[in-house]
């Protein structure tokens, strides 16, 4: 069995800190240290010059939606539309450029035009041309705009819950529609997305990602391809519908071959489509949002995934919904023990808006938070989307990583790919400089929610899984970075990347307007995934 020796670089590694070389064989780490002994102890492998680089665990990204980046990567991406007009332009170059198949365009966000309001869809049709389906999602896939076309081809649709007339559909009718579009895509127009997609994340130093389906999300058969679609990133899938008996959730899990009925269960939307389920009306509209999922078959899912042995989960983003998800969470653990409710490692996606009470339940159960520092990013802050949803004093309670943390909840941190950028370093940083004061944690912390916890969420406790240790996957990128820094929570930073007695792993810096790395290299398990 070969051996690679990488020699020359800046190796991130608990065990080693002060590491520039990390020896490789069959996949596995299996030794860190300095170039020299490195040699002698490895007379006959292989040498790889890093040159200076910087390597690192391999990224995990917690919540993506695989085929539906690569839409947005291989299509209509709407995401850097700056105002109305800009969107339906783009609608137009598009429709002319493509004269046949329906129009799929996605992350348009009214929040960010001087407009401030969707198109409507006579102007979908206008930009569209006459006749032809288009279906404009909103940036959060939780509402979408659509052509006459659309609404035409689709039986009773202007019935469902979430239709009104020249708004954006949401709820029902929104996946309902979306269904419709996604079943006119042929195989080889799903696999050019997802190949599209795979190579976008191991470009970026990301070596799995957690696929989050369902049927309103993408459908069994995307799921059922994907599954089988073979590339270098790996793939943990979770199918979002919930079941109330214990043989239940076996058989769904085994018939479709995923790894959780978890992920995007939802029990509400989004804050941004006004569907997030609330307990006090938004600030900017009427109403509290939508509940998909009421507190019993919240805990009659919890409670068949747990006699079953499977991870459950569940998409909840307002206070409403993130209340009634922990409720469910206490409700199974006074029925069958908290030890066996923290055993399955279930999982809460976004968890935006929750307090104490909220964090307190999942801290004692061991529910993991699948976090998107990303959003406050984009839509944080005191003249953002969420202060204009909320208003500023409930904005401010938004993702509030700090005191998750403080209390014992395990974060990954991941994307939600297409709704923010598959960028892991900008999500690190994100997380590293929240919007609020108060609720950021260290890039060390970030880093490691976003490796580490990353694959505890998915499951793998091994205790090596997401770092570079001897016995561990050799799961790696490198990266072309500047000097590694030491930074807390708060703004002191101390640059130790040339003294070896700190014993504390650095990162590069992640300051706001700071370059971010470039990845040069992606190893999963010793195998090269993507190389520049």
């Amino acid at each position: 069995m070969s051996t690679q020796l990488l020699i020359g670089g800046r190796i991130h590694s608990p065990s080693s800190p002060d590491a520039t070389s990390m020896a490789v064989t069959g996949g596995t780490v299996v030794w860190l240290g300095a170039e020299r002994p490195g040699r002698a102890l490895y007379p006959d492998a292989e040498i790889i010059d890093l040159d200076g680089a910087f390597v690192a665990p391999g990224f995990v990204d917690p919540h993506v939606h695989v085929t539906a980046l690569g839409l947005q990567l291989t299509g209509l991406d709407l995401s850097g539309a700056g105002s109305l007009a800009e969107c339906l332009s783009l609608v137009g170059e598009y429709a002319r450029a493509h004269p046949d198949g329906v129009i799929i365009g996605e992350g348009w966000d009214e929040t960010r035009w001087a407009e401030g309001r969707p198109p409507s869809p006579e102007q979908v049709d206008a930009a569209a041309g006459p006749g032809r389906s288009a279906y404009l999602v909103r940036v959060d896939a939780h509402s979408a705009v659509v052509s006459t076309a659309v609404l035409d081809a689709v039986p009773n649709i202007v019935a469902a819950e979430g239709y009104t007339r020249g708004e954006p559909l949401r709820a029902q009718a929104h996946h309902l529609a979306r269904t419709a579009v996604l079943d006119r895509l042929d195989r080889a127009q799903r696999d050019r997305a997802r190949r599209a997609a795979l190579d976008h994340a191991a470009a970026r130093g990301i070596v799995a990602v957690h696929e989050c389906a369902g049927p309103e999300i993408s459908g069994r058969a995307d799921l059922a391809e994907l599954l089988d679609f073979e590339h270098g990133v790996e793939v943990r899938a979770y199918w979002g519908v919930a079941v109330r008996t214990a043989d239940e959730a076996r058989t769904l899990a085994k018939e479709l071959g995923v790894h959780g009925l978890a992920g995007d269960l939802f029990v509400d939307g989004s804050l941004g489509s006004h569907t997030a389920w609330l307990r006090e009306p938004y600030a900017d509209g009427a109403g509290t949002g939508t509940s998909y999922l009421d507190v019993d078959a919240i805990t009659a899912h919890l409670r068949a995934c747990t006699e079953a042995g499977i991870q459950a989960g569940f998409h909840a983003i307002g206070d409403a919904a993130v209340s009634a998800v922990a409720e469910g969470v206490s409700r199974v653990a006074a029925e069958l023990g908290g030890p066996a409710v923290a055993a399955r490692g279930h999982r809460i996606e976004h968890a935006e808006l929750l307090d104490a009470d909220a964090i307190a339940v999942f801290a004692r159960y061991g529910v993991l938070a699948s976090v998107q520092p990303g959003f406050d990013a984009v839509w944080g802050g005191p003249d953002g989307m969420y202060a204009a949803r909320l208003g500023a004093e409930r904005a401010a309670a938004l993702n509030p990583f700090s005191a998750m943390a403080a209390a014992g909840i395990g974060l990954a941190i991941g994307s939600d790919a297409p709704v923010t950028a598959l960028e892991p370093w900008a999500a690190v940083r994100a997380a590293a400089h929240h919007r609020t004061p108060g609720h950021q944690i260290s890039p060390r912390a970030a880093f490691a929610a976003a490796t580490r916890g990353a694959w505890r969420a998915g499951g793998v406790r091994d205790g090596v899984a997401g770092t570079l240790v001897p016995g561990a996957p050799a799961s790696y990128a490198v990266w072309d970075a500047a000097d590694l820094v030491v930074a807390a929570a708060s703004d002191t930073v101390q640059r130790w990347s040339t003294d070896p007695r700190s014993r504390v792993p650095g990162l590069p810096p992640l300051d706001p307007g700071a370059p971010l790395p470039r990845c040069l290299r992606t190893v999963h398990r010793g195998t090269t995934i993507h190389a520049v």
